[in-house]
């Protein structure tokens, strides 16, 4: 069977402490994997036979997030300095070489694997990640229970508005839950960035245990065939 025409992005799925900075960890790996996107490896890496092409990353959320802007320097930015649950990430703070040197090793690299994938076989990106059944202390939505699914398209920017709602639409036909666009995300810095090269969607799905991650995953899948029948049904 033909891949689909579709670049997936995975970047939050990874667990590992880059050496750079492993001295200075504070955090234990059940810490690292609740900052992070859980299940999403289980849930989206067996997309990766059926598409045209897959990005991911080793490297932790915690310690440099790929879904921010370089110049992003929140305490919840590119290289944070506490978790989305408020807990220290470093003995002490790093320094600005520090900063950029984890920017230059890890943050750049994805995109510009990204960047050179656009067009390259795919029509449409899909930025993929899980998200918590309720926001966490630096959602936008602390202590509100999620939809199952969430799409961003940047509120109609970063992907033709039809395409959303086809893919929101075949979401809903294998997703037992609510479907919501750009709430309570409408869309990271990967895909507010990278839709100048072609267009970008985020998609994410809560942890909710309403279904195990490999249904998950095959849901995902079932859900990208019927919406790559929609836009080009020949």
């Amino acid at each position: 069977m033909k891949p689909l025409p579709v670049l997936i992005s995975l970047p939050h799925a990874g667990t590992g402490v880059p050496p750079e900075v492993e001295r200075l960890n504070l955090l234990t790996p059940g810490q690292i994997i609740a900052d992070g996107d859980g299940g999403a490896d289980s849930i989206y890496t067996r997309l990766r036979d059926h598409v045209r092409h897959f990005v991911t990353t080793k490297i932790a959320r915690a310690y440099v997030d790929l879904n921010r802007g370089e110049k992003d320097i929140r305490t919840d930015g590119v290289v944070k300095t506490r978790t989305c649950w408020g807990e220290p990430i470093y003995r002490s703070p790093l320094s600005p070489e520090q900063v950029g040197a984890l920017i230059q090793k890890y943050h750049r690299p994805y995109h510009r694997k990204l960047e050179a994938l656009a067009g390259q076989g795919v029509i449409l990106g899909i930025d993929c990640h899980t998200m918590a059944e309720t926001g966490p202390p630096v959602g936008p939505d602390t202590g509100q229970r999620r939809p199952h699914v969430c799409l961003g398209d940047v509120y109609g920017t970063s992907c033709p508005t039809p395409w959303t709602r086809i893919l929101a639409e075949c979401l809903d036909r294998y997703f037992n839950g609510e479907v919501r666009i750009n709430r309570p995300f409408a869309g990271g810095w990967i895909t507010r960035h990278q839709h100048q090269f072609m267009p970008w969607i985020q998609l994410e799905l809560s942890r909710a245990s309403f279904a195990s991650d490999s249904e998950k995953g095959e849901r995902v899948l079932k859900v990208l065939r019927l919406f790559c029948r929609g836009i080009n049904p020949g």
